[in-house]
């Protein structure tokens, strides 16, 4: 295989220098590091990054394919096609481990995940309710909560003055119903904190079974966006 010092910079010796399942399976498929790559390749690990990075920003311009020669590639656009007749979206958070960021940097501990107390960084899916992937937002560290994620977005703003479409979540997007006249539906909120009634755990435990029944296919979208 040829070697990088043969290849002009920019993005053209990136898609030269690497086939592009390499870039994808390598890393985020198959959790394969920078470091093992540069020795498949026999080159540096510094390029290896790079090449994923300019690969990442090429995958990212494409957008998601919904119908032929039709993709959405901004939050603007996803809105607009969910509000074409209120269709229904669902929108999750998924991580992926990173390593730790170096010792000094003043916001290392913002990559710790307080869900799985590893370093990590956090991105936001909205996909239809069939599960296809409509948009991936970029990434966060790895501390920033749901709720605090949608708004930098821009997600509260437009649902708020936008078409009428559904928006399901689970319960760390508990109060952008409100902030968005009901179009974000979350799983229904106990109202005992203890000793509630027989019947009421009933049929509070029917109702999330049928809004998590609902909302199950964006694991769907997240599984075939890392696999």
């Amino acid at each position: 295989m040829q070697r990088f010092a043969e290849f002009e910079f920019g993005v053209p010796w990136v898609m030269a220098f690497f086939h592009q399942d390499w870039i994808h399976d390598g890393p985020l498929h198959n959790g394969t590091t920078h470091g093992v790559l540069a020795c498949w390749v026999g080159v540096d690990r510094s390029t290896i990054t790079r090449a994923i990075g300019e690969v990442r920003l090429l995958l990212a311009q494409r957008g998601c394919t919904i119908a032929p020669d039709v993709r959405l590639r901004t939050l603007a656009e996803v809105t607009e096609y969910l509000g074409v007749g209120g269709r229904t979206g669902i929108i999750d958070g998924t991580e992926i481990r990173m390593r730790r960021p170096a010792a000094g940097r003043k916001d290392r501990d913002k990559f710790v995940s307080g869900k799985t107390k590893q370093n990590a960084v956090k991105s936001r899916v909205l996909t239809d309710a069939e599960g296809r992937m409509l948009f991936c937002s970029p990434v966060r560290p790895g501390s920033c909560a749901d709720i605090t994620q949608a708004p930098q977005l821009g997600m509260v703003q437009r649902l708020a003055g936008g078409p009428l479409m559904e928006i399901l979540a689970d319960a760390g997007y508990q109060g952008m119903g409100a902030q968005t006249g009901g179009q974000v539906v979350t799983p229904p909120h106990c109202k005992f904190k203890k000793n509630a009634p027989a019947w009421y755990e009933e049929r509070h435990e029917q109702q999330r079974k049928v809004h998590s029944s609902r909302r199950i296919r964006v694991e769907h979208g997240i599984a075939h966006l890392k696999n």
